[in-house]
């Protein structure tokens, strides 16, 4: 008896069926994916927020690589604070340079983000995206996710 060879048709319906079921589960494992708190995950780095716009300033290349995705504790003055629905970012800035940091806090810091005011010193951990230079603007600008307050 002769094995019948499989058709182009189902091979691409199996291979089809193959990649999809990898995309669910790929997409099932990001849309699931939780963090620590960041209140309790002790920092990668501490460091002051003049320093750290420097370093990104000096080199972003290594900056980025040094802590892009790490938990870093940021201590600085607080330049402005910008509040919306259901969120508030904290902003540290350099004068003399027009680069900043910007720190997008945990909804569970609302509470402690209402008593802070511009010019207030304050250290804030949290979760670095990196930093990325303005060509147009000639500032770099570095953001932080998973904020909170130390």
């Amino acid at each position: 008896m002769e094995k019948k060879a499989w058709s182009l048709k189902k091979k691409l319906l199996v291979a089809g069926s193959v990649l999809a079921l990898i995309g669910i589960a790929i997409a099932w494992y990001l849309f699931t994916l939780t963090f620590d708190d960041t209140a309790t995950v002790k920092a990668d780095f501490s460091v002051q927020a003049d320093a750290f716009m420097k370093e990104f300033l000096a080199d972003e290349k290594q900056a980025n690589a040094k802590y892009t995705e790490k938990i870093i504790s940021v201590a600085g003055l607080i330049s402005s604070i910008e509040k919306a629905d259901s969120s508030i970012n904290i902003k540290m800035s350099d004068s003399t340079t027009g680069s900043y940091i910007i720190f997008a806090l945990q909804p569970e810091q609302q509470v402690k983000a209402a008593t802070l005011k511009e010019g207030d010193a304050v250290k804030i951990k949290g979760s670095c995206s990196g930093g990325t230079f303005s060509n147009i603007l000639e500032t770099e600008s570095i953001t932080f996710k998973r904020c909170v307050i130390e």
